[in-house]
């Protein structure tokens, strides 16, 4: 029997990436209520070692469960995902989780000339999590791995000339793209920041080429998770941020709604 909640749903990322993926939670979630942390003050993860984005991750999740009463949580970060999302799991073993990986496994199916390009951050392509994943297809295609270091942090403090610049070196690094043999004609977005500028990628890597992010297969997901919860609540949005509050509140606006207001807290 469905149970009736107006609990929020959790979501968090080191900064303003997973409202990629909270956009496509909401488009297919459009009643739940959502609460997004934004850790900012420690952006971006795909540049700091495991161990502290494990030691971030878990704090944020003590933090939404215990001050917002949260009835899932979603790991909106590549990296957070790869290092810490076993373990919060275990920890947390009454609370439904889900995280994102990069979209290895519908670029392989989209694929026409097999060649497949993987833009991520560093920590991501360096993960035990992604190395399982990438060795699970192996022979299907191939893939052409790129770390790209800073374009996060890019995005993070949306800097169109570091974006630009930055994209063009890492695109033009994956090697040939378009539709003829011997081309890439499949990019994996392999964080939650890069879809944020999906368009300024597309213009560099060429029109021939599919972009493939996570965000619509983790709001399936958490559908799924919850099926059995009928929400009777407003769909309202929660803003945090450990960051300054005027850069997520930026992003928001721009990305996502006119109006947002953001609330600082220290964790």
């Amino acid at each position: 029997m469905s149970r009736v909640t107006t609990r929020p749903v959790g979501v968090f990322d080191s900064g303003i990436g997973g409202l990629s993926v909270l956009q496509a939670l909401r488009a297919e979630l459009p009643h739940q209520p959502f609460v997004y942390l934004a850790d900012s003050g420690h952006a971006p993860y795909g540049e700091r070692e495991p161990g502290h984005v494990i030691e971030r991750s878990q704090a944020i999740a003590r933090h939404l469960i215990e001050a917002h009463d949260i009835q899932a949580l979603v790991v909106a970060c590549n990296t957070a995902t790869a290092a810490a999302i076993s373990l919060l799991r275990e920890q947390h073993p009454e609370l439904p989780i889900v995280g994102v990986e990069p979209a290895l496994k519908p670029a392989v199916q989209l694929s026409r000339t097999r060649r497949v390009g993987v833009l991520a951050t560093r920590s991501t392509l360096q993960s035990t999590k992604f190395r399982v994943l990438l060795e699970s297809l192996q022979g299907q295609v191939d893939f052409m791995l790129q770390a790209c270091d800073g374009l996060a942090d890019a995005i993070e403090h949306q800097d169109s000339a570091r974006i630009e610049s930055l994209g063009r070196r890492y695109t033009q690094a994956l090697g040939a793209c378009g539709r003829e043999a011997g081309q890439i004609d499949t990019v994996v977005l392999g964080c939650t920041h890069y879809p944020l500028v999906a368009e300024n990628l597309q213009s560099l890597l060429g029109p021939g080429v599919e972009l493939m992010a996570s965000g619509a297969p983790v709001a399936r997901q958490t559908r799924r998770v919850l099926q059995q919860v009928v929400d009777t609540g407003q769909p309202t949005l929660r803003w945090l941020t450990t960051g300054p509050a005027d850069q997520l509140q930026i992003a928001v606006q721009r990305w996502l709604q006119p109006q947002a207001r953001v609330e600082t807290l220290k964790i």
